[in-house]
C-alpha cells in the first residue's frame, strides 16, 4: 500500500491510498480553490448529560453543510479541468480527507471522510476484493494514527448508505470519527463485559460468539477466520454482526489471515443485503466498526462490525417509534432466526 499525504487549500489534510507503490506525484495535485481557512475548530462543544452521563456533541455550524448536490457537482468525485472538488487529483483509488463541516475538530476530536472509489454511480458492494482490501488497510491506518493522538479516546469507522438513512451525498463513502470520549454504546458494552469477567472469569464477547456458533440457527455465513450472525436480541429487522474468529481489540490488530479473508466475506454480506428485497435500488444500511477505546477496556474488548438496514419489507421502512426513540426499548418486526434464514437464502451462487 502507498499512502500520499497533502493539503487542501484551506489547510485540511487529504490522504490518497493506492495499491502497490502507487504514484505519489500524481496524487499531490494542488488544490486551487479559493477556500478560507475553516473556523470550525472551536465550533463544536462536548456537553455531558447530567442524568445519563452520556456525552452530546453540539455542532451548530454544520447547518450549512452540503446537502444533496446534483451528480455533476459532487464534492467527492475527482477534480476535472472544469470543476474542482474536495479531491484535487484527477483520479484516485481510496481517498481520506478532513471533513469540511466536522462535528468534531481541534480539541474536540477529528472527523474524516473516506471515499471508496472515484466512480459516483457505484457502491461498496460493487468493489472488487483488491479495492475492499485497500479500504480495510486505510481504516486500519487511520485507526492507528488517530488513536495515538493526544485527547482521542475512541476511533469509529462507519458507512451510511441511502437517502432513507439520511445520507446527503450519494457518492460511495464512509466516515471516520476520532472521539474525545468513549461513546455511550461502547461504555455500556465495557461495563457489561467487566461485570461478566468479575462474576465468571470469562470473556463475554467470546462466549456470545461461541454460543451463536453452537446454536447455529442465526449464523449467516462462516469462514475459517470470520463468523457473521444475526444477534439473538437484534434491534433491527435485518442486522448482522461480523466477528473475527480470533478476538482482537481493533482493526490494526487483525492478523494477516483474517485481513486477507475479509474482503470476500464483507462483499458477500453487502451483496446479500442488496438481494433481500425485490427493489431496483440498493438496500439502505449502516455499517459500523466497533473498536476498543484507546485507553481502558482494551484487554477484554472484541473488534466487530455491525451491519443493519432500516428496511423491513420491500415497501416498508422501520422507523424508530416512541418506545425506541423515547425510551430505547426496541421492538423488532422480524424474528432474528427468520432474518438469518433469509440472508442465507440470498447467498451468492
Amino acid at each position: 500500500m502507498k499512502r500520499t499525504s497533502t493539503r487542501l487549500a484551506d489547510g485540511r489534510e487529504i490522504l490518497y491510498y493506492d495499491t502497490g507503490d502507487g504514484d505519489g506525484a500524481a496524487r499531490a495535485v494542488p488544490d486551487t480553490r479559493p477556500l478560507d481557512v475553516p473556523a470550525t475548530a472551536s465550533g463544536s462543544e462536548v456537553r455531558r448529560d447530567p442524568l445519563l452521563g452520556d456525552r452530546v456533541v453540539i455542532a451548530s455550524h454544520r447547518q450549512g453543510r452540503t446537502y444533496h448536490p446534483p451528480a455533476d457537482a459532487c464534492p467527492l468525485c475527482p477534480s476535472t479541468g472544469e470543476r474542482a472538488s474536495e479531491i484535487p487529483a484527477p483520479d484516485y483509488e481510496v481517498a481520506v480527507f478532513e471533513n469540511r463541516f466536522p462535528s468534531l475538530a481541534g480539541d474536540t476530536g477529528r472527523c474524516e471522510v473516506i471515499c471508496f472509489t472515484p466512480d459516483h454511480l457505484t457502491s461498496f458492494a460493487d468493489l472488487d476484493e483488491e479495492r475492499a482490501a485497500l479500504v480495510l488497510a486505510a481504516w486500519s491506518d487511520r485507526t492507528a494514527e488517530l488513536s495515538a493522538r493526544e485527547g482521542v479516546q475512541q476511533v469509529y469507522c462507519f458507512e451510511n448508505r441511502g437517502t432513507e438513512i439520511g445520507v446527503t451525498l450519494g457518492h460511495p463513502h464512509g466516515q471516520i470519527y476520532a472521539f474525545p470520549f468513549v461513546t455511550p454504546r461502547t461504555t455500556r458494552m465495557l461495563a457489561t463485559v467487566a461485570a461478566h469477567r468479575e462474576h465468571t472469569g470469562g470473556n463475554l464477547f467470546e462466549e456470545v460468539l461461541a454460543a451463536e456458533r453452537a446454536e447455529g440457527t442465526r449464523i449467516v455465513l462462516e469462514t475459517e477466520h470470520w463468523t457473521a450472525f444475526v444477534p439473538y436480541a437484534a434491534r433491527w429487522p435485518y442486522e448482522v454482526h461480523l466477528y473475527p474468529r480470533h478476538r482482537v481489540p481493533d482493526l490494526p490488530a487483525l492478523g494477516d489471515a483474517a485481513r486477507a479473508e475479509f474482503p470476500r466475506v464483507y462483499l458477500e454480506l453487502l451483496r446479500r443485503f442488496d438481494r433481500l428485497f425485490d427493489r431496483p435500488e440498493p438496500t439502505p444500511y449502516i455499517s459500523a466498526w466497533h473498536q476498543a477505546p484507546a485507553g481502558e477496556g482494551r484487554a477484554d474488548f472484541a473488534l466487530h462490525l455491525e451491519l443493519f438496514t432500516i428496511r423491513r419489507t420491500a415497501d416498508k421502512l422501520k422507523y424508530l417509534a416512541g418506545t425506541e426513540s423515547g425510551m430505547e426499548a426496541y421492538m423488532n418486526d422480524v424474528r432474528p432466526e427468520d432474518a438469518a434464514a433469509r440472508l442465507r437464502e440470498v447467498a451468492s451462487a
